[in-house]
């Protein structure tokens, strides 16, 4: 019998057709990709640092930018400190905020939400920062996620970030009860029909939540900004795996060969931000973390 998971994956791949090239992809299609090296600053440790620290540690492990909390950057203004001057030590640095990590609950309904993203969407902006993730956070698990709902509450919150400059990347989370699936996204994306949506894929989320790699064959590659890189284990269940079992790139199972010549062929600039939550990786020094993680990413963008 088809679960409720499995029809709700296989609705969500409808919106798919949207977001296909009009022609077969090829290396001449699009022109040549770049890649951005980005830390997310979960990676490095368990308990959350200043954020000047985490700038201090993506600049001087190599990292093009880094992918900051809300919380950190919400600790750093309370204590009265000015967006104005962590902007300027972050160029200082050669860094860029390339997205923001928040939990504003904009898909619950209630408008507590949008006007928590509105607020967190200003922070951003003071940096530089252009991005910021919008997942079902909040959401209420005990019924289906009604995707044309999604898609019409996703085009509001799109437009409310061009008021600000820092747009949504939509995301899912594979062990998510409401949105846990590439396919749904894209559905949400199709309904909202907007040309500025954007969804932010993980390699661990689409193993734990039953995407196929090979969706991203189906996806024009204008809707990637942004990709959560790290790998997942293949020695324990995909449906019981958390974020704690993430591996740097390349140490796990993902067909990181055929992920990263999809990448190739979308064109534009791609941002892979290293995102891990691994508590054996977080008794090391969190420089020597960022190194080893750089170092692994770059080794399967040339695979």
């Amino acid at each position: 019998m088809t679960t409720r998971k499995e029809f709700l994956s296989i609705a969500g791949l409808a919106g798919i057709a949207a977001f296909l090239p009009e022609q077969s992809i090829s290396a001449a299609s699009y022109p040549e990709t770049k890649f951005r090296y980005c830390l997310n600053t979960s990676t490095v440790s368990k308990n959350p640092l200043d954020i000047v620290k985490y700038i201090d540690i993506a600049s001087a492990a190599g990292y093009d930018g880094i992918e900051i909390w809300i919380r950190d950057l919400k600790k750093y203004l309370d204590s009265g400190k000015k967006a104005g001057d962590l902007k300027k030590y972050l160029a200082d640095k050669n860094l860029t905020v390339e997205n923001a990590i928040g939990f504003a609950p904009w898909l619950t309904g209630k408008e507590e939400g949008f006007r928590q993203m509105k607020e967190e969407m200003e922070m951003v902006a003071a940096l530089g920062g252009r991005r910021i993730a919008a997942p079902a956070a909040g959401v209420n698990g005990d019924n289906p996620l009604d995707l044309f709902f999604a898609g019409e509450r996703y085009r509001e919150l799109l437009q409310l970030g061009r008021e600000t400059g820092v747009m949504p990347q939509l995301e899912f989370w594979g062990a998510s009860d409401v949105l846990w699936h590439i396919g749904q996204t894209l559905m949400i994306v199709s309904v909202a029909g907007d040309k500025d949506s954007r969804i932010l894929p993980d390699v661990y989320h689409m193993f734990r939540g039953g995407s196929s790699f090979d969706t991203l064959n189906m996806i024009d590659g204008s809707l990637i900004e942004i990709f959560h890189f790290n790998d997942f284990i293949s020695s324990k269940p995909r449906k019981v795996q958390n974020d704690s079992d993430r591996v740097f790139p390349g140490d796990g199972a993902a067909p990181f060969k055929d992920i990263i010549s999809r990448l190739k062929m979308m064109g534009g600039e791609k941002v892979l931000s290293l995102e891990l939550f691994n508590e054996t990786y977080w008794l090391n020094d969190p420089l020597s973390i960022a190194k080893t993680g750089l170092t692994k990413m770059k080794a399967v963008t040339n695979l």
